[in-house]
């Protein structure tokens, strides 16, 4: 099942903020918790603004128009891909990841280029009301 299943946009966030806040204070983390609180890490840009306050974090709302990146969505994306290459799923997943990792530097920067074929991919399925086509979004990252 899923880690996230079920959990609403502020269940979601919250995860985010308490990972974070217990990281900082070395209080000792689940191993979900030492995932989101390594990728917060990797994020700096992302602090200061998760440290803001909690009304700050769990009541903004990104809009297109609003032109602010929602940093939720862009750690939950990297969680997404994490997950699928260390499970392989879909098949051929890790084998690209590691193609763009060694092309690009780093595991983390490979993610970055692999995010938005993931977005498209859920994109089009949620507005089809269908499962994700793993076939096409493989091709989209082949194509990086």
């Amino acid at each position: 099942m899923p880690v996230f299943a079920g959990a609403d946009r502020d269940q979601l966030r919250r995860m985010y903020l308490d990972a974070w806040r217990k990281f900082s204070a070395q209080q000792p983390l689940e191993p979900l918790e030492s995932q989101l609180a390594a990728l917060i890490a990797e994020h700096p840009e992302y602090i200061p603004w998760l440290e803001s306050g909690d009304d700050a974090a769990l009541g903004a709302e990104f809009t297109p128009a609003g032109g602010q990146q929602n940093p939720f969505l862009h750690m939950g994306l990297h969680m997404a891909i994490r997950e699928q290459v260390a499970t392989n799923r879909p098949a051929g997943i890790t084998q690209i990841h590691e193609k763009l990792s060694k092309r690009l530097g780093s595991a983390h920067e490979a993610e970055h280029v692999m995010l938005e074929p993931l977005a498209e991919t859920i994109w089009e399925a949620q507005r089809a009301g269908k499962m994700p086509d793993e076939q096409g979004y493989l091709e989209r990252l082949r194509k990086l």
